[in-house]
């Protein structure tokens, strides 16, 4: 038992994120280098360059990914919670173009004219949104410095992103570290601009906030469930009872939703013709053998390509047209929320159709059911405990609450599924005990390369970038190894669930004595803090990576279906 749970404290990061919360409590514009120093005295494990001359590429990398390609054009980066507070505030988002990331979902709006407006849903938005802003500006004005040092002009700039060595060479860096540029911008066409940009001008950022507050996001949690609830309500009169989930879309409608697997022939032809990532000879052979459970991982990772090779998203519709008629409906950000949706109706799926490894004994009895399984797409920090709560209140018999999502390890390596049964949360400071519903046998048979840990301790953090190695290092001589920022919010939602007070601060909090569900949380290991080139410059985690998301997602799904077999069995 953690009678003494620990209490790390950084002052460096205490005082970074005081610096731009009270800054940004002002009502007009605020500038990025307002933040430069704090955010560089913290020394982030992933900002460890910060006070170097030299550039962070890394750092660039990484911050570049979770912003729009159109980045380098932006002048203002405004934050709200609603149209309402930006339409109010003169900006008119809803004429807007909307922009996307590569590693980040954010509702974001462009003017075109060097203004970006973010959709905020909580404080960890703003936790994650401005560390990233403040990197990639340092890093950026790090690089413009020695461009022009070198007397680089627009003509020079153009040619040298054609060559990782010339770039190497302008930028007084090593030619792998210029490789992560091309990454950064996204590509040679995007590489080229950026480039020229940076030649061109010293990046001076403004951010400004529109008046946030507690309340609205709790509405923004309200829209989020009004786009949900007539699906969910909609087939009989009254609210069916609920297993709540939060994980990727795409494991949970391969798994059950069946199209995969009913496409397998299509999708191996299409394989062998294209050899997507060099996949093509696994597929043929993975076909050859027979072996569904061999086949099936291979499907899905290939499956998103196979529908993005039809033209006019053809293929997309049909998927969602299979997967409703086989009792899974995808909701597409509900009330206008970036958090996707997916109901399925227990009693609707058919077990032909299912994943082989969720076959489970007696899956006739699912028939009997009149219970839903409710997924949702990872929401980022505090905003998992809005909309969990908001969840609580309007469902029914609320039977389980599981939680797949990935993490940081400081004991393990990338694709390694860790299982924790202590949790400390950094927003309440709350340590949350509680009985895991999965331990390392439910989840090390559908595991084919990585290692499963459980019996391990976790720490919600509020951003990846608030953390140094001395932060760190405190929390794993406690016996603390994962990183990861949704279950505290989960658990403080859960807990307000089954209590009749809110969350306390700085508590030991034993909910498992409390919860009337199922808890259930699984992390796959995406990063690895203590090895920066590994964490850095993960991106996706390509089909490796999808060994351990799928080994997590069945082990959930089949935790489901077994209950449910279990209460309907005669």
């Amino acid at each position: 038992m953690d009678r003494n749970p620990p209490r790390p404290e950084s002052d460096e990061i205490t005082l970074y994120v005081n610096t731009y919360y009270s800054l940004l409590r002002s009502s007009g514009e605020v500038r990025v280098r307002a933040f430069e120093e704090a955010h560089a005295f913290s020394h982030s494990a992933l900002h460890p360059g910060a006070l170097s001359e030299e550039p962070d590429l890394s750092a660039f990398a990484y911050a570049a990914a979770r912003l729009p390609e159109d980045m380098i054009d932006m002048r203002l980066v405004v934050l709200g919670q609603s149209h309402e507070l930006f339409e109010a505030a003169g900006y008119g988002v809803q004429d807007w173009a909307i922009v996307k990331t590569r590693g980040r979902r954010r509702p974001l709006r462009y003017d075109g004219a060097g203004t970006l407006a973010v959709f905020i849903a909580s404080a960890s938005d703003i936790d994650d949104l401005v560390p990233i802003l403040t990197a990639w500006q340092i890093e950026w004005n790090k690089m413009h410095l020695r461009l022009r040092s070198a007397g680089t002009e627009q003509s020079e700039a153009e040619p040298a992103s054609r060559d990782d060595a010339r770039v190497a060479t302008l930028l007084g860096i090593h030619e792998e570290e210029a490789k992560k540029l091309r990454d950064a911008f996204g590509g040679e066409a995007a590489l080229r601009r950026g480039l020229e940009a940076l030649a061109t001008r010293p990046m001076d950022l403004k951010v400004r906030m529109l008046a946030p507050s507690h309340s609205q996001y709790q509405r923004a949690a309200q829209r989020w469930w009004s786009g949900v609830e007539p699906v969910y309500v909609k087939p009989t009169s009254k609210r069916a009872p609920v297993y709540f989930v939060s994980s990727n879309t795409h494991a949970i409608a391969n798994l059950v939703g069946g199209y995969a697997q009913t496409q397998a022939d299509a999708i191996v032809a299409w394989a062998k013709a294209t050899d997507p990532e060099g996949l093509g000879d696994d597929v043929a052979r993975a076909a050859e053998s027979g072996d569904a459970e061999t086949l099936a991982p291979l499907l899905y990772y290939l499956l998103r390509a196979f529908i993005h090779a039809s033209p006019k998203g053809e293929r997309m519709k049909e998927v969602r047209a299979f997967e409703a008629a086989h009792g899974l409906v995808h909701l597409a950000e509900p009330g206008h929320i970036d958090v996707d949706a997916q109901i399925a109706r227990l009693a609707d799926i058919d077990p032909a159709q299912l994943d082989p490894r969720l076959r489970v004994p007696g899956i006739e009895a699912l028939k009997k059911s009149d219970a839903v399984l409710l997924n949702i797409d990872y929401p980022l920090g505090m905003a998992a405990y809005h909309l969990l709560s908001r969840v609580g209140q309007g469902v029914g018999d609320l039977r389980g609450v599981y939680v797949m999502g990935k993490a940081a390890t400081l004991n393990g390596r990338v694709g390694d599924v860790m299982l924790s049964g202590t949790v400390y949360d950094e927003h309440s400071r709350n340590t949350f005990l509680f009985r895991n519903a999965f331990a390392a046998q439910d989840v090390q048979p559908f595991l084919r390369h990585g290692s499963v840990f459980d019996n391990q301790k976790a720490v919600t953090v509020r951003s990846a970038f608030l953390q140094n190695k001395e932060y760190m290092a405190a929390f794993y001589r406690s016996g603390y190894t994962v990183l990861e920022m949704e279950a505290g919010p989960f658990l403080g939602a859960a807990y307000e669930l089954v209590n009749p007070r809110r969350v306390p601060t700085d508590e030991v909090i034993h909910l498992s004595a409390r919860a009337g569900f199922d808890v259930g949380i699984v992390h796959y290991a995406s990063d690895t803090p203590y090895s920066r080139r590994q964490s850095l410059l993960s991106k996706s985690l390509s089909y490796f990576g999808v060994d351990s998301t799928y080994a997590c997602a069945t082990a959930i799904v089949r935790r489901i279906l077994e209950l449910e077999v279990e209460r309907h069995s005669d």
